[in-house]
């Protein structure tokens, strides 16, 4: 069967691999669509620290059950399903207390194992989450969840505000979420596009950063008094910074992006303004959950967060144009029904 295969940074090519066994436990699956986000873009560049060469990508997954190994409710041989790409030990202090989206060995599809940018995978029954959505959508359900994820984190409720750093398919996840609970939002970025999109994922105000000033825009917005929550999903350390420097005191920040820089603080404002300072990783079943009652409520904007929907074979070239110039590209999805 037909895969992409990061062979070594900045070299992928379509390739015949094995076909999987499936395992007690498991299901078969035909995959669909794949959405390809930020680190798959980081493996392909060499960016991934995280990643081992050669690798199959691909983590945000819709597909089509082709086999069961045993009965389970709710599951059918034919039904279109989505997918939770990570592992948990059981073991480490992280999952004894009940999140293991933070599990110390996890290994996430597409990242510290191969991915499901194939053919056909087989995977744990209990990963699998069905959904009256289409393929397109199911293909959102994963990297919205690591938005919804941190708006969890961050304890928002109806009536704060909160601002989002970064309009990427993360951060409009957690613009997305933070209006499903009914906060005001506020969404920043420097791309007009990916503004527009923020608003009609429900972001009531929006802030381009290179054209506005970033304090006194939140200032006009918030009474002067900041946002009630900060949820950085950029990973530079001026936002870092920004994030706590800008939000309210008492506030919350929570960082979902990976500076690739050590970051300098101001520390007197963790204690002066009395933070919550936290970080956010994965998904919970929950957040999963909440993603895809969402989606089927018809309240995100599916059309407008995709900017490319393309067959298995053109994936080389556009990993290639997505590198050169990544302010292009939102969303790629792959289409493994396309020839």
């Amino acid at each position: 069967m037909k895969a992409l295969v990061m062979r070594e940074p900045g070299i992928a090519r379509i390739e015949d691999v094995p076909e999987p066994k499936m395992g007690s436990g498991e299901a078969l699956l035909r995959v669909r669509r794949i959405g390809l986000c930020g680190s798959d873009l980081n493996t392909f560049r060499g960016r991934n620290p995280l990643v081992s060469f050669p690798r199959i990508p691909g983590h945000e997954v819709a597909a089509t059950i082709l086999a069961l190994s045993e009965e389970r409710p709710g599951l059918a041989v034919g039904m279109d399903v989505t997918l939770s790409p990570y592992t948990s030990c059981g073991q480490c202090a992280a999952c004894r207390s009940g999140r293991n989206n933070a599990c110390q060995r996890n290994q996430t599809l597409g990242v510290q194992r191969d991915g499901a940018l194939t053919e056909r995978i087989s995977v744990p029954v209990a990963k699998l989450y069905p959904a009256r959505l289409q393929l397109r959508e199911l293909c959102l359900v994963e990297p919205l969840t690591v938005g919804f994820h941190a708006v969890g984190r961050a304890c928002v409720a109806a009536g704060e505000t909160v601002a989002v750093f970064g309009c990427g398919g993360v951060g409009l996840g957690a613009v997305a979420a933070s209006a499903f609970r009914g906060a005001t939002t506020i969404a920043v970025d420097v791309d007009d596009a990916k503004l527009a999109t923020a608003k009609q994922a429900g972001a009531t105000h929006t802030i381009h950063s290179r054209r506005q000033n970033l304090s006194e825009a939140q200032a006009a917005l918030t009474g002067g008094l900041g946002p009630d929550v900060i949820i950085e999903a950029v990973g530079t350390p001026e936002t870092f910074r920004a994030a706590v420097e800008e939000v309210s005191w008492t506030g919350r920040v929570v960082y979902i992006g990976y500076a690739k820089e050590p970051v300098t603080y101001e520390t007197r404002l963790f204690v002066q303004k009395e933070l919550d300072i936290r970080g956010s990783r994965n998904a919970l079943p929950e957040d999963f959950r909440s993603v895809i009652q969402m989606l089927e409520q018809g309240r995100f904007p599916v059309d407008a967060a995709i900017t490319t929907i393309a067959p298995l074979d053109e994936a080389p070239q556009l990993l290639e144009a997505w590198s050169a110039d990544p302010a292009q590209f939102t969303k790629i999805m792959i289409d493994l029904d396309q020839p």
